[in-house]
């Protein structure tokens, strides 16, 4: 089977694949300075500075989470007697299959 051709718009200097939405966001004056300064020292345009931070945050959030979700468990698995590593728990479980 033969790969999928991608479309590739081009805005400016910015290459957009399908599927990308513009948006458009309000902030203050000040923080758009720092922000595009920021973007330039890094060699970056703005919207992929604000994309890998956006994305760096998801993924912070996620291993929050995870850790909390994590916590959850070992106290669970404490109050059960089963030892309290939950993770270790799962994966050996996993293995077993």
């Amino acid at each position: 089977m033969s790969p999928t051709p991608v479309m590739v718009t081009l805005s400016g200097n910015t290459v957009y694949t399908p599927p990308v939405a513009k948006v458009m966001i309000s902030m203050p004056d000040d923080l758009l300075d720092r922000l595009d300064a920021q973007a330039h020292a890094n060699h970056e345009t703005r919207s992929g500075f604000l994309r890998r931070l956006a994305e760096r945050e998801l993924e912070s959030s996620r291993a929050r989470e995870r850790e909390e979700l994590e916590e959850l468990l070992d106290k669970a698995t404490v109050q059960r007697g089963m030892g309290g590593d939950a993770a270790r728990l799962i994966r050996e479980d996993r293995e077993s299959h």
